[in-house]
């Protein structure tokens, strides 16, 4: 569905309904799970108090305390604001669900939701939108208005190219957005290799790709002879689903491309959410959620 085949009013309600849906989930799941996984960039000096037993020694303000001639500490608090990134493939391939819900609707809504808890912890968000082109890039700010703009150019944008080009997207990125930032890479990544930009930007800032999926392209139906065409080229391939050695093979070859996908990732250090249309994402997103948590709290 396109922007052109809607009236405003429909536009409108559907970035209201989106955005009513992912600010409860935000209020009622995710309150305190993406401010534990997310810290800021430091720590902030707050004030001094004097010295109480089991303080740290090394908190002691020496100066402060040979001026007054009794220990005091300095106090700090953590310096939330971040930087968030969403960067959303809006190729051709986007456009295919054989659910009632697209990829691209299913990656607004993820990226919907990740803006919500972003601006509840009063971070920055901006968007990039990419195909094998650069097609927007909006510079991260705080509020709902801003938001709500985001998420209308995620589920109405009309791009120029058809094709995935995450190198390109990711050169870019890396270019503009110069200090570390917390970024969401939502794609179904039907792409060659963008390995080395990859590892560019795992180094440079929080990566977590997010892996858009549909069923119909892991398995295909027994439903006789069909015409598939690949939404990003145009090209079309007449193949016979009743045939249990065709879906045995395209299976096998999906398969293949996922975990070709996962072992990039898993080389460069990148989390990795991996979601499908038609299926509540909730699980996996709290499943992530944890894990990192976890994670953290060994280090």
């Amino acid at each position: 569905m396109t922007e052109t085949e809607q009236t405003p009013a429909e536009i409108l309600k559907k970035i209201r309904t989106l955005e009513i849906k992912t600010k409860g989930l935000v209020q009622t799941v995710f309150a305190g799970d993406y401010h534990s996984v997310f810290k800021g960039r430091g720590m902030n000096f707050d004030e001094v108090r004097e010295y109480q037993p089991g303080d740290e020694i090394r908190a002691i303000d020496w100066n402060v305390t040979a001026r007054l001639g009794t220990a005091y500490v300095k106090k700090f608090t953590e310096e939330r604001e971040l930087t968030v990134m969403l960067v959303v493939d809006v190729s051709a391939s986007g456009n295919f669900g054989s659910v009632s819900q697209s990829k691209r609707e299913l990656a607004a809504e993820i990226a919907c939701l990740l803006a919500f808890s972003a601006i509840r912890n009063n971070d920055k968000v901006g968007l990039l939108l990419f195909t094998d082109e650069v097609e927007l890039y909006i510079p991260a700010k705080k509020g709902r208005s801003h938001t709500l703009r985001l998420i209308r150019e995620i589920l109405f944008f009309q791009p120029q190219g058809r094709r995935t080009d995450p190198a390109l997207a990711l050169r870019y990125l890396n270019k503009v957005v110069t200090r570390r930032a917390v970024v969401f890479f939502v794609s179904d990544f039907q792409t060659g290799d963008f390995s080395r930009e990859l590892a560019v930007s795992g180094r440079r800032h929080d990566f977590i790709a997010i892996h858009v999926q549909d069923e119909r392209e892991k398995i295909l139906p027994n439903v006789g002879i069909i015409t598939l065409e690949d939404a990003e080229t145009g090209e079309q391939i007449e193949i016979n689903t009743a045939d249990r050695s065709t879906r045995t093979h395209f299976a096998e070859l999906a398969e293949a491309r996922a975990a070709e996908l996962m072992r990039t990732l898993r080389r460069n250090n990148i989390d990795t959410i991996s979601l499908q249309t038609g299926l509540d994402y909730l699980p996996s997103l709290r499943s992530f959620f944890k894990q990192r948590e976890r994670r953290m709290a060994v280090r």
